[in-house]
């Protein structure tokens, strides 16, 4: 009976040690994937905010131009001596100018 009350205890406490790892796992995975998503969502859309004219930027699809009006959801570029599209502001990946700089 006592060799019975013993195999219990010890069942018991790989419980806590596999909550403890999962936990771990947890935290871990929150802070080396999630959390820094997170950051790099904000930043870009706090950039996408901060747009204005004359900004030399890239979309995502990989077209250079510079911005020549901004508006609500929309800025137009001037890609290549007086060629003009519109484009979503979601649609800008980086400013360009900042990326050339290095």
């Amino acid at each position: 009976m006592i060799k019975a009350l013993l195999l219990q205890v010890d069942a018991g406490g790989t419980n806590y040690t596999q909550f403890i790892m999962l936990a771990g796992m947890i935290a871990i995975f929150y802070f080396f994937f999630i959390r820094p998503q997170q950051k790099k969502q904000k930043d870009q859309k706090k950039f996408i905010e901060a747009v204005k004219k004359g900004d030399q930027v890239i979309t995502v699809g990989g077209i250079h131009g510079k911005i020549v009006s901004v508006e609500d959801t929309t800025v137009t570029l001037d890609v290549d001596k007086g060629n003009k599209l519109t484009i979503e502001k979601s649609s800008i990946s980086l400013d360009a100018s900042k990326r050339l700089a290095q």
